[in-house]
């Protein structure tokens, strides 16, 4: 019985395992996470976006609570890798940030496409790419 267990443990583990252990072959860069890791600061400290670190690890769930240590992240996708970011602050809007990171709305809102045109639904950590060019984002 123990020993069914076991394996039937061990056969699950290897599983989870494989799947996180899987990046796309054209990863532009990579991060290991760490215990109490977050998404917001992964993205704050290596300059990718909140969006761009969710579409690129689909494994990540909505609210970003299923991050294991040791699980491998891609941060951006070869030619699709926005590393110009900024951390929303309290009292930010998209005037403030457009203004200050001196990029156009239509291209803020086309890099961060989770970004309503109002910038209504923006929050305090939250990490945008704010990239003077469109990021050619495929899914």
């Amino acid at each position: 019985m123990f020993t069914r267990v076991q394996f039937v443990t061990l056969a699950v583990f290897a599983a989870i395992s494989a799947v996180r252990a899987a990046l796309p072959a054209n990863c532009a860069r990579n991060y290991t996470v760490h215990l109490f890791d977050t998404c917001n600061e992964i993205s704050a400290d290596l300059n990718v976006s909140t969006y761009q670190l969710a579409l690129v690890n689909p494994q990540i769930d909505a609210g970003c609570d299923n991050l294991g240590e040791g699980e491998p992240l891609c941060l951006g996708i070869t030619g699709q890798d926005c590393t110009t970011t900024y951390v929303i602050q309290t009292g930010d809007n998209c005037d403030l940030i457009t203004t200050n990171e001196n990029v156009a709305r239509s291209t803020l809102l086309a890099n961060n496409p989770n970004v309503n045109s109002d910038c209504s639904n923006i929050y305090p950590g939250e990490v945008l790419c704010t990239a003077n060019t469109v990021v050619p984002y495929t899914s």
